[in-house]
């Protein structure tokens, strides 16, 4: 049987493994930071009725500039966005292999902040573009100083910021984004994929877009909007950006379903955003409960806590998988992530996890 490497793929892809986490059919699934909560079933069946509408024209290509999806996503962001800012695609990593397709490339570079989401350095790989991983500051924090001396070193073509960041749920300040942005030769791109699961009240780069044309501003409707599946990703930027996207993107490339889809769940943004709350208060629960059995939760701004303090990951990873827990291992030394699911989900969580439990620390 022919292998990989009896075929004759770039040079520069040998070697590569592709992106991907554990698909497994378990009760308690907390390892990919889906939004466990359902659909609304009253916004779930106008969904269905938007998409029954939609196939009867599927003899025709879709919206090439998917006018009306544009224009409810400028209205959801608000900002004063007008829809010649936006762009969508499907999933932000689509949208992010956009920008890598425009701006990156053979002889360029992109820049993050390591750890940071693994599909930053393999849309890189896959676009040519030359993948520089710098270092945080402690607590995987990451302070102005620390990101401009980074962009000074490596004067990257384009700088990917994750906030708050993946895999450590690490907010990342205004002022830092700022600094960046003003301290970039190329563009920067701020993945904001779960914002909405910041704490109430944290301001979004959008507010930074203003005067600066090469600050692009990323999200995605997989998290808070329970949209996964619908595979929806999106963009805010200086009209000039979306334009340069153009030249890249497949024909046609967001489908007529797709679109229907989510014009529906935009329609009912309020409904469909209702259980943030309830999964930021899981999130903050598996933060105090994972401190009080010992456990080192980090901070986070997202719906999961990347948390230390386990002797062996791999070894507590396939112990709760056994009991129909699926968490994540990330490859940092002695820790695991665990998405904030529902209540249930995350009692069935740390109710195990007391099982692994270190010496709980002593009271001052």
């Amino acid at each position: 049987m022919t292998s990989l490497d009896d075929l004759p793929i770039r040079d520069d892809l040998r070697g590569k493994s592709p992106y991907g986490a554990p698909q497994k059919h378990v009760p308690v699934a907390l390892n990919v930071n889906e939004n466990t909560h359902p659909i609304p079933e009253d916004v779930a069946h106008d969904i269905v009725a938007r998409v029954a509408a939609a196939i009867i024209g599927l003899n025709r290509y879709p919206d090439r500039e998917f006018t009306q999806l544009r224009a409810a996503l400028a209205g959801y962001l608000r900002h004063g966005l007008v829809p010649e800012q936006l762009w969508a695609a499907n999933g932000s990593n689509e949208v992010l292999q956009h920008i890598l397709q425009a701006f990156g490339g053979p002889g360029r570079t992109a820049l993050g902040f390591g750890p940071t989401y693994s599909m930053y350095g393999l849309l890189s790989s896959g676009t040519g573009t030359g993948w520089i991983a710098a270092d945080r500051d402690a607590d995987f924090e990451l302070s102005p100083e620390t990101a401009v001396a980074a962009i000074e070193r490596h004067d990257p073509d384009i700088v990917l910021l994750c906030s708050p960041n993946n895999p450590t749920g690490t907010p990342l300040s205004l002022e830092t984004i700022a600094a960046v942005a003003d301290a970039a030769r190329g563009v920067v791109v701020v993945d904001e994929a779960y914002q909405e699961f910041a704490d109430p009240g944290t301001p979004s780069a959008l507010t930074l877009l203003e005067g600066r044309p090469r600050l692009l501003v990323s999200r995605t409707m997989s998290k808070a909007f329970a949209f996964a599946g619908a595979r929806v990703g999106y963009l805010a930027a200086d009209p000039a950006v979306i334009d340069a996207l153009r030249l890249v993107r497949l024909p046609y490339h967001l489908s007529a379903l797709t679109q229907a889809a989510a014009l529906g769940a935009l329609a009912h943004s309020d409904e469909m955003l209702a259980m943030v709350d309830e999964i930021r208060s899981q999130r903050d629960r598996i933060t105090r409960e994972l401190a009080s059995l010992g456990f080192r939760p980090y901070r986070s701004g997202s719906n999961f806590v990347l948390f230390g303090g386990v002797d062996d990951p791999h070894a507590v990873f396939e112990a709760l998988l056994e009991r129909g827990i699926l968490i994540r291992e990330i490859g940092l030394p002695g820790c695991l992530r665990v998405t904030a699911g529902t209540e249930a989900e995350t009692t069935a969580f740390l109710e195990a996890m007391a099982s692994f439990a270190p010496s709980a620390p002593a009271k001052a």
